[in-house]
Formats: structure tokens, C-alpha cells, sequence
């Protein structure tokens, strides 16, 4: 199991989760929760905008994509924006091969992620 630090901040308005290390099948509960709680979070807020930024995570695998996915998913169904911000191969590559960056919005970074107002 690999290493994964975690923390949620407020930037811009935005409820913002950070992910830092390897996320794998083996700590990928303590992202979704998380995430659940930070989507929560968002669901009360003026903007109503969570992102999930993973540019310094090293190894992004299947159920990390399942995780964010189904964040996503939820979110939408809740009235909250998801958005994620990575630049970094470990976590564009596999949502590229999956074809996920068909269905996710994906950014840069967190503040571009949180300043685009009309993409949505």
C-alpha cells in the first residue's frame, strides 16, 4: 500500500482536496471519503465547486479513476461542479487512455480549475 497524504482547503470560494503520494486499491477509501466529505462541503457552499487536485500524485491507478469518477458522478447529481487539477503524466495518462477526459474537467491547476466560470 502505498503512501497518501490528503488535506481539503477553501480557495476562491471552492472546497479544494489535495491528494499527495500513490493512490491504490489498498488506500483508495480514505480518497472517496474524503472526497464524499468535501463534496458535502461543496454542496452547501455559494459556489457549489469542488476540485480535486492530484498534481502530486506518483501513481494513479483504477480505483483512483473509479473514485474520482463516481465523485463526479455523484456531484452532478447534487447540482456540485467537480473539477480536477493535474498536470503530471502519472494522473492524465491513464484518464487519457480511459477516455475519462471525454467526461471530466480537467485543468491545469487549481487556480485555473476554480476561475473558469463558464465552462460547465
Amino acid at each position: 500500500m502505498g503512501q497518501l497524504d490528503i488535506r481539503q482547503d477553501v480557495h476562491d470560494g471552492a472546497i479544494v482536496v489535495s491528494a499527495e503520494g500513490e493512490v491504490d486499491s489498498g488506500n483508495v477509501g480514505e480518497l472517496a471519503a474524503h472526497l464524499d466529505e468535501a463534496r458535502g462541503a461543496a454542496a452547501t457552499s455559494q459556489r457549489r465547486l469542488l476540485v480535486i487536485e492530484l498534481d502530486r500524485v506518483k501513481y494513479f491507478g483504477s480505483a483512483g479513476l473509479s473514485a474520482v469518477l463516481d465523485c463526479h458522478e455523484r456531484g452532478g447529481v447534487e447540482g456540485v461542479t467537480v473539477r480536477l487539477a493535474a498536470s503530471n503524466t502519472e494522473v492524465l495518462r491513464p484518464i487519457e487512455v480511459t477516455k475519462l477526459d471525454e467526461v471530466l474537467h480537467l485543468y491545469d491547476t487549481v487556480a485555473a480549475a476554480t476561475h473558469d466560470d463558464g465552462r460547465d
